[in-house]
């Protein structure tokens, strides 16, 4: 087999992605089920069939691992999210409403799919400085998309980069919230995933498209 242009043999490379994104899936799955307590570079080995002198060549400890988890999954959450917020796929949605709609299903969506893994980093973050950096780069980044995919939205307010930026703000806060903290933590009204997404929808298209007042 000829070698990659990096000069390692190709089967070599392949069989290192592979051991790499054994060793993701492994973290993935052991965070979901125990939190961070149950990650650890045995348990990551075990589950991925690898020697754990292995896990520390690659990461060097277990803060290396849990980092190089998180960068691995927030990358992975955001590519979803940009695909679903391509500015080409809102662009063919005449009506801005149901652009906007759109958009903040989408991120809805996203997040409640990989809900058990968030928990887990939105949480450490409010106690890890590396873990919450992380996430407020990747949560960044996902307001310049948001904004970047309704920029042909006529947003009713005089300033529509930072009502975009407001708008995104409420989206994120109310769903890392939900995730959190659960559903009924500040009411015993029940307002399952599929209400709470109809009714961010509705709340952030009156935001954006209704001129406020006085102004």
């Amino acid at each position: 087999m000829t070698d990659s242009p990096t000069g390692r043999p190709a089967a070599l490379q392949e069989r290192s992605r592979r051991s790499q994104q054994d060793i993701l899936q492994a973290g993935y799955a052991l965070l979901e089920e125990g939190g961070v307590d149950a990650l650890t570079v045995a348990a990551v080995a075990e589950r991925a069939g690898m020697a754990v002198g292995s896990i520390y060549r690659r990461f060097g400890d277990k803060e290396g691992l849990l980092l190089a988890i998180q960068h691995a999954f927030t990358e992975n959450l955001q590519a979803e999210i940009t695909e679903r917020l391509s500015v080409q796929r809102l662009r063919v949605l005449r009506d801005p409403a149901v652009a906007i709609a759109e958009a903040v299903g989408a991120i809805t969506d996203a997040f409640q799919a990989h809900e058990a893994l968030l928990r887990v980093f939105l949480l450490l973050g409010t106690r890890h400085e590396a873990v919450r950096a992380e996430g407020s780069r990747v949560s960044a980044e996902g307001n310049r998309h948001f904004a970047e995919a309704l920029r042909h939205t006529p947003v009713a307010h005089p300033d529509p980069e930072a009502a975009l930026d407001f708008a995104f703000r409420l989206i994120y806060a109310m769903i890392a919230h939900r995730i959190t903290q659960g559903e009924f933590l500040e009411s015993d009204r029940p307002l399952p995933w599929h209400e709470l997404r109809g009714r961010l929808q509705t709340a952030v298209v009156a935001y954006l498209l209704d001129a406020p007042e006085g102004r």
